[in-house]
């Protein structure tokens, strides 16, 4: 097994070697000899490559065979002022990876049947409930919390979005205890059920993560890297927070320590003490679908599709650090990649990366979009029109941050297009749809270039009776259609025409004849 220091692509310093690190094999685990070797040099060269494209100022990646680590590489630095160099031990931030790991907690608890999944959440919660927003929503359970359909959203309420980073991260050096933060319970603004949203001795201790913790301890401070973000003017490195939720993004970890995470959920026969294998196999599989063509959510992992090949996936946001899981269970690969460059809005090498390395480790090709499915433009004309996001202002925040007032479908250029409604110039452009499946035409895929990323968009027209508005499905998000009259596009472009007729008018006005 390879690690590395600076990375020689970037320019950024001389590589570094470290001594190979011992991996501990069990005996019914294959020999890394009877798989396919691990091509250096290809795998450097895709790290690189995105790196190209989504420039970071450090980059750990840990790719996972056969049951146990395969591959670990540090590239780039830690610290740009020090030039300290990622290793597989540098100490990353990994956001919303952190909620797999409380999964797994959780459901550790329920093979000790401590837990009901189908339990309403209150029947174990002490120091704060969960309060509907509106009398008849039904109890949220453990399961919807673990499927983040509970209708809860990223903040307490709609109005800590004026405070900068409110429920994702705080600038005090003691975090309030949750008995506080949640004083006056914690909201359910959106039926329980019907959308997405979103340890030490039992989990770090028995895998052998001696760099992780869920809190700033010791054991991880001394190694964690500086957090970045890449302006007009360089890398700038970004002021420290706590979460004040760490059991949502709280985590600290490693490379090799994430690589020891996923080798275990992978092989769960090797890892008894921590979960049975079916119980790990259950975390995969969908227990929320919005429509029966897309993946769906699993508890806390999300399930996806690889050429054919069931996969799974995970990302984690936190400013400043961007990380990523892929998994492919059925062969027993697994990819973990950790940044620490990167801003609220996702975009970065880390998931691009994740995904394209794991496709490399299946043999499947770079393209994931599908060819030689014929468009159906008779089709188009009933879904083309504005969607806006489901109800849920809060539990929707980061899609409309995003997403802005939705999507337009439309036709451009000859093809299927969805433009989204938004303030982010590298959202703005439209993405062309492209037909996913030859017998069913209301489904595609889009994609982004700019983040790297495919999503398979699912279409559900509305009954011609009016009864029913057709519905957008993209990944976990939905989005409903509305009436033309309201589309914001229109007010704005109207408000302009106004404005310029206005301009025009007072310009004449002040013209001498």
């Amino acid at each position: 097994m390879e690690t590395g220091g600076l990375c020689p692509e970037t320019g950024l310093g001389r590589p570094e070697r470290k001594e190979a690190v011992t991996v501990t094999r069990t005996p019914h685990q294959p020999p890394v000899g009877q798989l396919p070797s691990l091509d250096d040099y290809d795998l450097k060269a895709q790290v690189a490559e995105a790196l190209g494209r989504w420039p970071a100022a450090g980059v750990a990646v840990g790719v996972v065979r056969g049951g146990c680590p395969a591959w670990l590489w540090g590239c780039g630095v830690a610290d740009v002022t020090s030039g300290e160099p990622v290793t597989e031990d540098t100490v990353f931030r990994i956001g919303s990876l952190t909620k797999t790991i409380t999964a797994v907690a959780v459901m550790q608890l329920w093979e000790r049947d401590l837990v009901d999944l189908d339990a309403p959440a209150n029947d174990y919660l002490r120091t704060f409930r969960l309060v509907p927003a509106k009398p008849g929503f039904r109890p949220a359970t453990v399961r919807h919390l673990l499927t983040h359909t509970a209708g809860i959203g990223y903040v307490r309420r709609l109005s800590d979005v004026l405070r900068p980073l409110a429920g994702s991260g705080d600038r005090a050096r003691s975090l309030m205890p949750l008995a506080g933060y949640y004083r006056n319970g914690l909201l359910v603004e959106v039926d329980p059920g019907t959308k997405w949203v979103y340890l030490r001795e039992h989990i770090f201790g028995p895998l052998g993560m001696e760099h992780t913790d869920l809190v700033r301890s010791e054991r991880v401070r001394s190694g964690l890297a500086s957090g970045y973000v890449l302006r007009s003017g360089g890398l700038k490195r970004v002021g420290d927070y706590e979460v004040p939720t760490p059991g949502g993004g709280g985590v600290y970890s490693t490379g090799a320590d994430m690589a020891r995470y996923l080798a275990a959920l992978l092989d769960m026969d090797a890892h008894r003490s921590v979960l049975k294998p079916e119980t790990a196999r259950s975390m995969f599989q969908p227990h929320f679908r919005p429509d029966p063509r897309i993946p769906g959510m699993g508890l806390a992992f999300e399930p996806s599709d690889e050429g054919g090949c069931h996969t799974v996936r995970k990302g984690g946001t936190l400013s400043r650090f961007l990380s990523a899981i892929a998994l492919a269970p059925d062969q027993g690969m697994g990819v973990v990649v950790l940044t620490n460059t990167g801003g609220l809005d996702n975009r970065g090498a880390a998931e691009p990366l994740a995904t394209g390395l794991l496709r490399r480790l299946l043999d499947l090709p770079d393209q994931v979009i599908r060819t030689g499915i014929p468009p159906r433009p008779e089709t188009w004309g009933q879904l083309c029109g504005w969607y806006g996001p489901d109800p849920g202002p809060v539990t929707n925040m980061f899609f409309r941050a995003l997403f802005g007032a939705g999507a337009e479908i439309s036709v451009h250029r000859g093809h299927l297009t969805m433009t989204p409604l938004t303030p982010v110039p590298a959202m703005r452009h439209g993405m062309r749809l492209h037909p996913d499946d030859p017998d069913d035409p209301p489904v595609f895929r889009s994609e982004n270039p700019a983040y790297g990323m495919t999503n398979r968009v699912v279409f559900r027209p509305g009954s011609g009776n009016g009864r029913s508005t057709g519905q957008l499905f993209m990944d976990l998000f939905s989005l409903r259609k509305r009436p033309e009259a309201r589309n914001p596009r229109r007010w704005v472009t109207g408000l302009a025409i106004a404005g310029a007729a206005a301009l025009a008018a007072r310009h004449r006005r002040n013209t001498p004849a």
